[in-house]
């Protein structure tokens, strides 16, 4: 079957590019060819009750589907150049913000309406941070909530079926290089198409690690964030989260110079499962209905590291990492703070007399038999550090959930197109490894969209 442009992935990136190519050109014969189920038909078995933990399901309903990874996140679309992704790079600062708000517009239109945007701008939280040598980075975040953001990709995916021939559970296997443009197959089906678009987000850094190889595209190492998940009452962050809902902080320790960071804060949300490659990590989710929100707060600290030649394998780290708290948890691990600075494990004991209930059954443990010690000693610090603005941080009973990882995927070399080194090929969202959010995701979809119908 023979397409004008082939999108591979319907996270965000692609379904952005399958917007805008509709909306400028109809005429266009685009397909979307996606791993994991259709929105409607991505469920995860964990219900607390009869499945308390993950059982592996063989396509990831959190990770991988209509929506990607995003499509069950707190759906927080921060609108900002200081962290997300480098797209800006690539593209210039105001162009990269001027298709962010495009997409937030986008959003809005399709039952984001009446979801609150909050903005860091002018706040006095800022100062007072900078008192205690923390930095809030500035941000306008747009927050839909796990529940709206589902409203919001199904209502899109109505206004895209019948425009584009979308392909669900159905993973590409290779991409080729033919003349005229590219062949990619599936199932033993062959597609062929004159523009391809990779948009496979973070979940495909293994396949776009061997695309590249085999095609010989130019790449460089990316970095990994290894931390962990922190939950504690919603009243001790309120002051911050009811005015800012997202605050992203910033902190330098003492002790070694590394940078932690906070990083998808989730007022009165719980803290979920993930599934990537068959490493089960750790993530929150919140909701913009009052009827669906919890007592808890939570959100990551993360410690970014970065490797030298001959180091090559970023996310291989992260992978050790957390597939030994996979062996000694089960699964994630969870411990009290107050556990944690005295040297000693969590036990069930300890987790059901504290003064905060969890809200994701984790195997109660000990962490520091799991992070580095470097890695744990720049949580410990920064969480101290966290405890001056926002006092209760601190507390014996907060919990750490281990571990989280933010993988990267390799950098993969383009041009202000997005286009690699073969004409007609784009690299887009999280899989580019240049995009780390869900606004740069979708902008980027975006501008290679524009492009592609420019020519």
């Amino acid at each position: 079957m023979n397409y004008d442009v082939i999108i591979i992935g319907a996270g965000p990136g692609g379904i952005f590019s399958a917007y805008e190519l509709a909306k400028l050109n109809p005429e266009l014969k685009v397909a979307v060819f996606e791993a994991g189920h259709a929105l409607n038909k991505r469920h995860c078995p964990i219900d607390g009750e009869k499945v308390k933990t993950c059982i592996g399901c063989k396509s990831c309903s959190i990770m991988s589907g209509f929506g990607g990874a995003g499509a069950f996140s707190d759906g927080k679309y921060n609108i900002t150049n200081d962290f997300g992704g480098t797209l800006h790079e690539y593209i210039g600062k105001k162009k990269a913000l001027d298709l962010m708000k495009y997409v937030d517009d986008i959003n809005m239109a399709f039952g984001g309406e009446g979801t609150r945007l909050f903005s860091t701008a002018g706040t006095k939280f800022k100062r007072e941070c900078i008192m205690h040598d923390l930095h809030l980075l500035d941000a306008s975040v747009r927050h839909l909530g796990t529940d709206i953001n589902y409203v919001v990709l199904d209502n899109l995916y109505n206004f895209l079926k019948d425009k584009i021939d979308f392909f669900f559970d159905t993973p590409v296997d290779t991409v080729t290089r033919i003349e005229g443009g590219y062949q990619v197959t599936c199932k033993g089906e062959v597609y062929t198409c004159e523009k391809c678009i990779i948009s496979v987000g973070r979940i495909g850094s293994k396949w776009m690690e061997k695309v590249c190889k085999d095609m010989k595209i130019p790449t460089k190492s990316n970095r990994v964030d290894i931390g962990v998940r922190v939950e504690l009452p919603a009243e001790v962050f309120s002051h911050i989260t009811d005015e800012l809902y997202e605050s992203k902080i910033v902190y330098r320790t003492k002790q070694y110079g590394d940078r932690v960071r906070t990083f998808c804060m989730n007022p009165r949300g719980a803290v979920v499962n993930e599934n990537t490659n068959g490493i089960i990590t750790v993530n929150g989710h919140s909701y913009e209905d009052p009827a669906l929100q919890t007592g808890n707060t939570n959100f990551a600290l993360l410690v970014a590291k970065h490797f030298s030649e001959p180091f090559k394998d970023s996310n291989g780290y992260g992978e050790s990492i957390a597939r030994l708290s996979n062996m000694l948890g089960g699964g994630v691990i969870v411990q009290r703070f107050g556990d944690l600075i005295r040297g000693r494990r969590s036990n069930p004991v300890r987790i059901e007399e504290a003064f905060i209930t969890p809200t994701l059954k984790a195997t109660p443990g000990d962490l520091s038999l799991v992070l580095p010690k470097r890695i744990l000693d720049a949580i410990i610090e920064m969480i101290y550090a966290l405890d001056k603005v926002a006092p209760g941080t601190a507390n014996d009973d907060t919990l750490l959930y281990g571990v989280e990882v933010k993988f990267y995927n390799m950098e993969v070399e383009v041009d202000e197109n997005l286009e690699c080194c073969y004409d007609g090929l784009y690299i887009i969202g999280d899989g580019s490894g240049i995009t780390h959010s869900l606004s740069h995701a979708s902008a980027s979809g975006v501008h290679v969209a524009r492009n592609i119908c420019k020519q």
